[in-house]
Order: C-alpha cells, then structure tokens, then sequence
C-alpha cells in the first residue's frame, strides 16, 4: 500500500526524479529553496527509502555526492492505481454468471491472502499482532488493541478501500473475509469509517471448536 507523503514532500521528490540525480547545490537552483531546506528534506525522504545518495568520483575533481529517488520512490510517484482499481471493481460485479464472479472475487480473497500471510498457529492475540504487523509493513495505518470483552481488535485508522468501499461496501466484507482466512478465525466488522467512525475496527473471536481444543 501506498504510503501518505506531505503534498510538498511529493512534490519534491517528482522535481528530483524530473531533474535526474543532483547534488544539493543543484536542487537548491531547480526548486528555488535554501540548502538547509534541501538536506532537511533529503534526509527525511532518505529515511523512508524514497531517495538516495550516491558517490561520484570523475576526473580531476573531488568526489561528491548526488541524490536520486529509488525504485521505492517510483513506485510512490507512480502508484496512482485507484480509478483502475475502481474499474476492474466495477467489471467484476456486472459480470452477469454468479458463478463467474464468485470464482474471481474468491481468487481475488487467496491472493490478498497470499499476500498477508497465514497466521493460524498460537494464541489469537499473538496471531492478530502478527497480521498486524504485516498490514503495517505493507503500508496499512493499522493499530492491535483488545476490545472490553479482551476480544482483540484490528483498527485501521483510515480506509485503505475508501472509494471502492463509497460505491460497493461488499469490499468491506471482502476484506473482513481476508482477515478471517489470514487468521483461520471469525472475524467481524465492528466499526466502518462509512458509518461515520474515525476508524474501521475488526473483532477477532476463537471459532467454537478451536477454543474446545485448545
């Protein structure tokens, strides 16, 4: 998932890739701002992994150094998947066979899956820590917590589907179905930023037969 970048941090980090790999002196002339300004936002892009720097040694001069926005920071400037996501979305539910469709969406859920990883082995507090922790390597604003009941909890702090979720909220149960499979548990959707909460909460609770075992 796309990580939220400062409007001006963005900006910079396009001018960057426009201008190719500079040196700190040469950014201040394209962007017009001080040094300080320069390797303040160097230095805060450098630790998200969006930009590098290099060490350059030509002739009889002295070596210096140029910044380049890495592979990461491309796909960052790149990542503009939303109105396509949309699309594809809306493609698959006007498929008229039902069959068809639920065969998709299903291929849709294991590859999500895939992609999380599975955590059925252990206490199902430490197995929706482990999801969470994979949600936020990826780029999910999530948070683990519990809920009065010690039922663990899964917030997101904002909706990682927000547009698909405004035209079709089976999304919202697509990913619900996500959780379920990545944590071989019952999962519910407790809270929905589309009903008007800050965050989207999912409860995680032990099935029946598991807890009987255990």
């Amino acid at each position: 998932m796309k990580m939220v970048l400062e409007q001006s941090d963005g900006e910079f980090l396009n001018e960057l890739h426009r201008i190719g790999p500079k040196t700190v002196h040469d950014i201040c002339s394209a962007v017009g701002v001080t040094a300080t300004a320069v390797r303040q936002r160097l230095w805060r892009l450098q630790g998200q992994q969006f930009v590098a720097r290099d060490l350059v040694r030509s002739g009889r001069g002295r070596p210096h150094y140029v910044y380049r926005v890495t592979d990461k920071g491309l796909r960052q400037l790149g990542d503009n998947y939303g109105d396509l996501a949309l699309i594809l979305w809306r493609e698959i539910r006007n498929i008229p066979d039902a069959a068809i469709r639920e065969q998709i969406t299903a291929r849709i859920r294991n590859a999500l899956v895939s992609k999380l990883g599975r955590f059925s082995e252990g206490r199902l507090k430490d197995r929706m820590q482990r999801l969470g922790n994979s949600l936020l390597s990826l780029g999910y604003d999530v948070e683990v917590g519990s809920s009065g009941a010690a039922l663990p909890i899964l917030r997101e702090n904002n909706c990682p589907y927000q547009e698909l979720a405004e035209e079709d909220r089976d999304i919202c149960g697509l990913e619900r179905e996500v959780f379920e499979q990545a944590l071989g548990t019952s999962v519910r959707l407790t809270h929905c930023c589309l009903d008007g909460h800050h965050c989207c909460e999912f409860e995680a609770a032990e099935l029946q037969s598991q807890a009987a075992a255990g």
